[in-house]
């Protein structure tokens, strides 16, 4: 019976579990649709507070949500609404969404484009559950009161204010500017950095302007003010350059105790204030602020933490930066630089070099990087493994060279990175000269004997090994082996002149530094002079220099030399050369010193085995041809009316900046005539007309211009020309071609004109002559050529007449004062007297022939044809009585004498005699004496002829004044009278 009622039981008991559990189960799904279902109550803000952040120009709202029907956390959505300046100017709508507990209190932040003193701005709100759990719809709550922010109140009372104050804006990000102004009448002017510009009106008294993309300037900030009538008010913009993010962002370790982590942080910001940098470890959780912009330490726990996770965090006040790095402790070994770099055992060819490093740990060892450096490059390279002191032979140095040694190190086991480098300078010690001098020689030949010029080449560093102390030239006759000579020449001297005789020589030159000297070279000297006559070539210069080849002359050539002057148009030459070897025979000479427009010649030389130098070549050539720089100088000849000659000379090579390949005549015609036979119509640069002619012979010096007109002007011009161009055409001569046949009274002209130039010449050189045969200072009969014209049959010894006894004649005194009486006898007038009294004459006048009344009797001689009487005084003044038919003929003085003599007998003849009644006789000329000397007194005279007639001798002074002459009165002439005549 047990058994079966337990039985019965159990059913009952599963029943009764089972209505429990739905039971419990349908419990919270009614408590939840009861919360689900039920109508919403809307959720006000409460408290609303708004403040203002004048430094970022913030508006911060703060403001609670309390409903006691809710409890638990719901999420909300905040819609807030901004304006400015009224609460109906809405600026700005925002949904703020958060999750809000009961009672919590929430903050929200706007920033302001528009500086917040500038305008007064009104804030509201309203909510809205947004959360699953509450059924649609969702309500809008009520909105909030508006809330006024007004940051004018702060203000003062000036007239003018600028904001915002100290803004702080990063490049590219656009700022804008207001000015609040109190008087309204003000005109107000704002600048940016000095420059004027123009904003817009927000309100009665206050103006914006706004910047776009502003740029960075300078680190103390971009200038804006604006001003009245008052002060200027003004702000500075701190303008801050985009923070970049860090770059090659790595750490290291030297000694596994420090991490040192390094970056490059990019551009300067601008600002004072510069980016703070954190490096933060994420294993450990640890952070530190670096102290550096670009490096930061991180000390190494013995925790043996090997990997590292640092994130590298830049921020300033715009933005932040930040970088990461996973790195492993071990693999990150950067060794410290080694030390005590010293190179020992230094020779002509060999060094050892020994340094120390830093251990990492007693197992560790280092990589070292052992690196010799000639000239700057790294000539050798050698890797060895040390611990703690490093030792390596350097070895095939050149002697005489400066070599630097250098050493770094790394982490063997795991290789990071190299260390510092350390290095050290070295010079190997001298050797003898390796290599011998290159020498040439210029040979000249004065009086047949040869002066030689050597030159050579300073040796390079590479061959001198050592410094060059001197040079030895020895001269070896090789006519007399036994004769040397030997020189010695100081460096850095790099030419020797030696003369020889007509023998053939073998010249040595060595050079000599401290060890020793170096290998000979020989110029062998040939005592005649080589083969001069060698046609010239020409050759094209290049970019690269002057290309050139030849054909050799000999099988056994040893070697060729080109030798060259780098500045020909410069003197004394600087020779040049270079040796080549047999096998070469072209090569491209080049020189810094080479220029366009010079002319190079080259000669080359060809080296036998006994060294003798054989000119096989010559050549010229320009590097480039330039357009001749003058023209040559001109001359004109054989000028007619249809042609005329013009001719020149050749250019100086040295001179001439191209080959000539001929030259161009021009000739233009003043009236504009038609080009002549082989001129071409050519264009000057002025647009001028002009008749071109070309010779294109270079050796042509003359040219004849033909076909002219008669007395025409011309302009000619003769103009070199080269490969590059013509010489410059500026320079025209002028010409006129003369009249036809002018040139045939020149050959008539010109002869006549010389011949009368001869005969002046002629006149000019026989004057003295001619003056004394054609008309003397004082005439001498006896030299006169009339004497010849006369010839006397009867007496050839017929001489010049002189004055013998002769029958006086009458000397009539005329102009006779009526009624006076002349007073002679010992008185004279006085000049008052004298004073209007005319000159008088005498006239001689013809007396009868049966004269023979008495009175006084005055001899003179005419002393203008005879002056050798007169200088004798031959013939003198002899009173006579009146009894006496004549008057002896006497020795007289001087003209002077006789002058007076007769002044003083006529008045004193004439102071006795009544006026009317004076008179005078006169004695004619009479020729000299027949026989005996004429310059002696005669000794007995002829009986004198009487003459016909007579003329007037003299002109009587002013004391002997005769009346006027009379009517009746003539005058008299004198002859040259025949000894036989006699005077009457």
């Amino acid at each position: 019976m047990r058994s079966s009622t337990k039985k019965r039981r159990d059913p009952m008991a599963l029943f009764a579990v089972l209505q429990t559990t739905f039971l419990l189960a349908l419990l919270p799904l009614r408590t939840y649709q009861s919360e689900v279902l039920s109508e919403p109550l809307p959720l006000t803000p409460e408290s609303l507070n708004v403040s203002i952040n004048s430094t970022k120009q913030c508006l911060h709202l703060q403001w609670t949500v309390h409903n006691p029907d809710y409890h638990q956390e719901f999420k909300m959505v905040f819609q807030i609404q901004i304006s400015r300046f009224k609460a109906s100017n809405v600026i700005w709508l925002e949904n703020y969404s958060t999750t809000v507990k009961r009672n919590q209190v929430l903050h929200w932040s706007w920033e302001s484009e528009l500086p917040l003193e500038c305008a007064i701005h009104f804030v509201r709100m309203r909510t809205m559950v947004d959360d699953a759990r509450i059924p649609a719809p969702r309500l809008w709550s009520n909105w909030s009161s508006w809330e006024k922010a007004d940051a004018q109140n702060s203000l003062g009372d000036h007239p003018l204010y600028v904001f915002p104050k100290d803004k702080l804006v990063e490049e590219g990000s656009n700022v804008t500017v207001c000015y609040i102004s109190r008087n309204h009448q003000d005109n107000i002017s704002c600048y940016l950095e000095d420059v004027l510009i123009y904003g817009r009106q927000l309100d009665q008294n206050v103006w914006a302007f706004e910047f776009k993309n502003v740029s960075f300037i300078r680190k103390t900030g971009t200038n804006f003010y604006c001003k009245g009538q008052g002060d200027p008010e003004g702000v500075v913009l701190l303008v801050s350059k985009v923070l970049e993010e860090p770059r090659d962002f790595s750490c290291e370790t030297q000694d596994l105790k420090t991490l040192t982590c390094t970056w490059d942080p990019g551009n300067d910001t601008g600002l004072i204030q510069l980016p703070s940098y954190t490096l933060f470890e994420s294993f450990s959780g640890k952070k530190t602020l670096c102290k550096h912009r670009n490096r930061c330490d991180w000390q190494v726990t013995q925790d043996s933490q090997e990997m590292y996770n640092f994130t590298l965090v830049a921020e300033n006040y715009f933005r932040k930066r930040s970088v990461s790095i996973l790195f492993n402790l071990i693999h990150g070994v950067h060794p410290m630089a080694p030390y005590s770099l010293f190179p020992k055992s230094v020779s002509a060819t060999n060094a050892t070099v020994t340094w120390k490093v830093y251990s990492i740990g007693s197992s560790s060892a280092l990589l070292c990087q052992l690196q010799l450096l000639g000239e700057g490059k790294v000539i050798q390279q050698h890797n060895i493994s040390v611990r703690v002191n490093g030792e390596y032979l350097l070895s095939e140095l050149k002697p005489d060279t400066e070599y630097m040694a250098r050493v770094r190190c790394a982490y063997a086991d795991h290789f990071w990175k190299w260390s510092e480098l350390i290095s050290q300078n070295f010079t190997t010690a001298e050797a003898a000269p390796s290599e011998a001098p290159d020498v040439w020689r210029d040979v000249t030949f004065v009086s047949g004997h040869p002066t030689v010029t050597l030159f050579w080449k300073p040796l390079s560093k590479v061959h001198a090994n050592g410094k060059i102390l001197f040079y030895n030239v020895v001269v070896e006759n090789l006519d007399e082996p036994s004769s040397l000579k030997v020189l010695s020449v100081p460096a850095p001297a790099n030419s020797t002149k030696v003369t020889l005789n007509q023998s053939s020589y073998q010249i040595y030159v060595t050079a000599h530094n401290s060890v020793g000297p170096s290998p000979a070279s020989a110029v062998a000297i040939s005592g005649h002079p080589g083969n001069e006559n060698v046609e010239e070539g020409r050759m094209n210069g290049t970019e690269d220099g002057f290309p050139m080849s030849w054909k050799p002359q000999s099988r056994n050539a040893t070697g060729y030399v080109v030798e060259w002057c780098d500045s020909p148009q410069h003197l004394p030459c600087v020779l040049r050369w270079k040796n080549l070897g047999p096998t070469n025979t072209d090569t491209v000479i080049s020189s810094g010193a080479f220029r366009p427009g010079v002319r190079y010649n080259f000669r080359i030389y060809e080296i036998s085995t006994k060294r003798m130098a054989h000119l096989l070549e010559k050549k010229a050539g320009y590097l480039k041809e330039l357009a001749p720089s003058y023209n040559p100088k001109v001359n004109m000849s054989n000028l007619t009316s249809h042609s005329f000659t013009l001719s020149w000379k050749d250019y100086p090579t040295e001179s001439q900046t191209g080959f000539i390949q001929g030259y161009y005549v021009y000739l233009k015609s003043k009236t504009g005539e038609k080009c002549h036979r082989g001129f071409e119509k050519t264009f000057l640069t002025d647009n001028s007309v002009c008749c071109k002619y070309t010779i294109d012979n270079p050796d042509q010096k003359t040219f004849v211009v033909k076909d002219l007109q008669p007395e025409s002007a011309y302009e000619f011009l003769v103009t070199p020309y080269t490969s590059a161009g013509e010489g410059p055409l500026d320079d025209f001569r002028k010409v006129t071609t003369p009249d036809e046949y002018s040139h045939i009274l020149i050959h008539i002209i010109l002869p006549m004109v010389f011949f009368v130039f001869v005969i002046m010449i002629i006149c000019y050189l026989k004057s003295q002559w001619l003056k004394d045969k054609c008309y003397p200072d004082i005439p001498d009969p006896y030299k006169s050529s009339v004497l010849s014209l006369i010839k006397f049959k009867e007496n050839p010894h017929i001489t010049i007449m002189n004055v013998n006894d002769c029958v006086p004649d009458a000397i009539e005194v005329v102009n006779k004062p009526e009624g006076s009486k002349m007073q002679f006898v010992g008185t004279r007038k006085s000049p008052t007297e004298t004073k209007g009294t005319k000159p008088a004459y005498l006239d001689l006048l013809p007396t009868e022939k049966n004269y023979s009344g008495p009175g006084p009797c005055i001899c003179f001689e005419n002393f203008t044809y005879n002056q050798a009487a007169s200088d004798l005084g031959y013939c003198g003044h002899f009173p006579v009585t009146p009894q006496a038919p004549h008057c002896q003929l006497g020795p007289l003085t001087s003209p002077e004498n006789l002058l007076k003599t007769l002044e003083q007998n006529y008045m004193n003849s004439l102071g006795e005699i009544p006026a009317g009644e004076a008179n005078l006789n006169y004695v004619s000329q009479l020729a000299s004496p027949m026989s005996g000397d004429r310059e002696s007194p005669p000794t007995n005279p002829p009986e004198p002829a009487l003459c016909s007639e007579y003329k007037m001798q003299m002109a009587i002074p002013l004391g002997l004044a005769s009346p006027a002459r009379s009517e009746n009165s003539s005058l008299s002439s004198t002859a040259l009278l025949d000894p036989r005549e006699h005077c009457h």
